[in-house]
Protein backbone atom coordinates (compact mmCIF):
# COMPACT_ATOMS: atom_id res chain seq x y z
CA UNK A 1 0.00 0.00 0.00
CA UNK A 2 1.30 3.44 -0.93
CA UNK A 3 1.55 5.87 1.93
CA UNK A 4 -0.70 8.92 1.70
CA UNK A 5 1.08 12.18 1.05
CA UNK A 6 -1.16 14.06 3.51
CA UNK A 7 -2.59 12.64 6.74
CA UNK A 8 -4.87 14.28 9.27
CA UNK A 9 -3.43 14.32 12.78
CA UNK A 10 -6.09 14.50 15.47
CA UNK A 11 -5.04 15.83 18.89
CA UNK A 12 -6.66 13.99 21.78
CA UNK A 13 -6.37 14.31 25.52
CA UNK A 14 -5.23 10.72 26.20
CA UNK A 15 -8.04 9.16 24.13
CA UNK A 16 -6.31 8.52 20.79
CA UNK A 17 -6.32 4.74 21.08
CA UNK A 18 -9.95 4.65 22.26
CA UNK A 19 -10.94 6.99 19.40
CA UNK A 20 -9.10 4.91 16.78
CA UNK A 21 -10.83 1.75 17.98
CA UNK A 22 -14.19 3.55 18.01
CA UNK A 23 -13.83 4.83 14.43
CA UNK A 24 -12.68 1.40 13.26
CA UNK A 25 -15.88 -0.04 14.75
CA UNK A 26 -18.17 2.61 13.20
CA UNK A 27 -16.93 2.57 9.61
CA UNK A 28 -16.52 -0.49 7.40
CA UNK A 29 -13.09 -1.07 5.86
CA UNK A 30 -11.43 0.62 8.82
CA UNK A 31 -8.74 -0.56 11.20
CA UNK A 32 -6.14 0.41 13.75
CA UNK A 33 -2.70 0.07 12.18
CA UNK A 34 -0.11 0.78 14.85
CA UNK A 35 0.54 2.52 18.14
CA UNK A 36 3.75 4.12 19.31
CA UNK A 37 3.94 3.66 23.07
CA UNK A 38 5.89 5.45 25.76
CA UNK A 39 7.86 3.72 28.54
CA UNK A 40 4.66 3.48 30.61
CA UNK A 41 2.95 1.47 27.84
CA UNK A 42 0.43 4.19 27.03
CA UNK A 43 -0.05 5.20 23.41
CA UNK A 44 1.63 8.42 22.29
CA UNK A 45 0.39 8.17 18.72
CA UNK A 46 -2.01 5.77 17.04
CA UNK A 47 -2.18 5.24 13.29
CA UNK A 48 -5.53 4.14 11.89
CA UNK A 49 -7.51 3.95 8.66
CA UNK A 50 -11.11 4.97 8.15
CA UNK A 51 -12.40 3.67 4.82
CA UNK A 52 -8.94 3.75 3.32
CA UNK A 53 -8.00 7.22 4.65
CA UNK A 54 -5.10 7.23 7.08
CA UNK A 55 -5.17 9.25 10.27
CA UNK A 56 -2.87 9.73 13.23
CA UNK A 57 -4.25 10.18 16.71
CA UNK A 58 -1.91 12.04 19.06
CA UNK A 59 -2.29 11.99 22.84
CA UNK A 60 -1.19 15.60 23.20
CA UNK A 61 -2.98 16.58 26.39
CA UNK A 62 -5.71 19.09 27.20
CA UNK A 63 -4.16 22.20 25.59
CA UNK A 64 -6.11 21.95 22.32
CA UNK A 65 -9.64 20.78 21.59
CA UNK A 66 -11.67 20.14 18.47
CA UNK A 67 -14.05 22.68 16.94
CA UNK A 68 -16.53 22.78 14.07
CA UNK A 69 -13.93 24.69 12.05
CA UNK A 70 -12.91 21.25 10.77
CA UNK A 71 -15.37 18.42 10.16
CA UNK A 72 -15.41 15.14 8.30
CA UNK A 73 -18.13 14.70 5.70
CA UNK A 74 -19.66 11.26 5.34
CA UNK A 75 -21.54 10.91 2.05
CA UNK A 76 -24.33 8.37 2.42
CA UNK A 77 -26.18 6.49 -0.31
CA UNK A 78 -29.33 5.70 1.71
CA UNK A 79 -31.34 7.01 4.63
CA UNK A 80 -30.51 3.80 6.48
CA UNK A 81 -26.83 4.62 6.15
CA UNK A 82 -27.46 8.17 7.42
CA UNK A 83 -29.41 6.75 10.38
CA UNK A 84 -26.71 4.20 11.25
CA UNK A 85 -23.81 6.67 11.23
CA UNK A 86 -25.87 9.24 13.10
CA UNK A 87 -26.79 6.75 15.81
CA UNK A 88 -23.25 5.40 16.22
CA UNK A 89 -21.46 8.74 16.17
CA UNK A 90 -23.85 10.45 18.60
CA UNK A 91 -23.88 7.48 21.01
CA UNK A 92 -22.23 7.51 24.41
CA UNK A 93 -21.94 11.28 24.79
CA UNK A 94 -21.99 12.58 21.21
CA UNK A 95 -24.01 15.73 20.43
CA UNK A 96 -26.46 16.44 17.64
CA UNK A 97 -26.25 19.79 15.92
CA UNK A 98 -28.15 21.22 12.96
CA UNK A 99 -28.21 20.47 9.22
CA UNK A 100 -26.58 17.04 9.41
CA UNK A 101 -23.75 18.10 11.75
CA UNK A 102 -22.82 16.31 14.96
CA UNK A 103 -19.95 15.91 17.39
CA UNK A 104 -18.89 12.46 18.49
CA UNK A 105 -18.00 11.64 22.10
CA UNK A 106 -14.45 12.89 21.51
CA UNK A 107 -15.61 16.28 20.21
CA UNK A 108 -14.76 15.57 16.55
CA UNK A 109 -17.28 17.17 14.15
CA UNK A 110 -18.94 15.17 11.41
CA UNK A 111 -21.40 15.96 8.64
CA UNK A 112 -23.64 13.01 7.77
CA UNK A 113 -24.96 13.88 4.33
CA UNK A 114 -27.19 11.88 1.97
CA UNK A 115 -25.75 12.19 -1.55
CA UNK A 116 -29.25 12.94 -2.81
CA UNK A 117 -29.38 16.15 -0.77
CA UNK A 118 -27.19 18.03 -3.26
CA UNK A 119 -29.69 17.25 -6.03
CA UNK A 120 -32.47 18.95 -4.07
CA UNK A 121 -30.40 21.93 -2.92
CA UNK A 122 -29.07 22.44 -6.45
CA UNK A 123 -32.42 21.91 -8.19
CA UNK A 124 -32.66 24.03 -11.37
CA UNK A 125 -36.05 25.26 -10.11
CA UNK A 126 -35.05 27.87 -7.49
CA UNK A 127 -38.35 27.51 -5.61
CA UNK A 128 -37.87 23.75 -5.18
CA UNK A 129 -34.27 24.30 -4.08
CA UNK A 130 -35.38 26.97 -1.59
CA UNK A 131 -38.08 24.71 -0.10
CA UNK A 132 -35.51 21.92 0.28
CA UNK A 133 -33.05 24.34 1.92
CA UNK A 134 -35.69 25.62 4.35
CA UNK A 135 -36.58 22.05 5.33
CA UNK A 136 -32.92 21.15 5.85
CA UNK A 137 -32.33 24.21 8.04
CA UNK A 138 -34.95 22.88 10.49
CA UNK A 139 -33.37 19.43 10.78
CA UNK A 140 -30.72 17.94 12.97
CA UNK A 141 -30.25 14.57 11.22
CA UNK A 142 -31.07 14.91 7.52
CA UNK A 143 -34.24 13.09 6.51
CA UNK A 144 -34.13 12.84 2.73
CA UNK A 145 -37.82 11.89 2.48
CA UNK A 146 -38.78 15.08 4.31
CA UNK A 147 -36.47 17.08 2.03
CA UNK A 148 -38.17 15.51 -1.00
CA UNK A 149 -41.64 16.28 0.41
CA UNK A 150 -40.67 19.89 1.03
CA UNK A 151 -39.14 20.29 -2.43
CA UNK A 152 -42.24 18.79 -4.08
CA UNK A 153 -44.72 20.89 -2.06
CA UNK A 154 -46.38 23.58 -4.11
Amino acid sequence: MTEQKINACLWFNNQAEEAANFYASVFPNSRVLDAMRGPDGNAITVEFEVQGQRFVGLNGGPEFTFSEAISFMVHCDTQDEVDQYWEKLTSDGGEESMCGWLKDKFGVSWQIIPRELTNYLGDPNPERAQRAMQAMLQMRKIDINEIKRAADAA
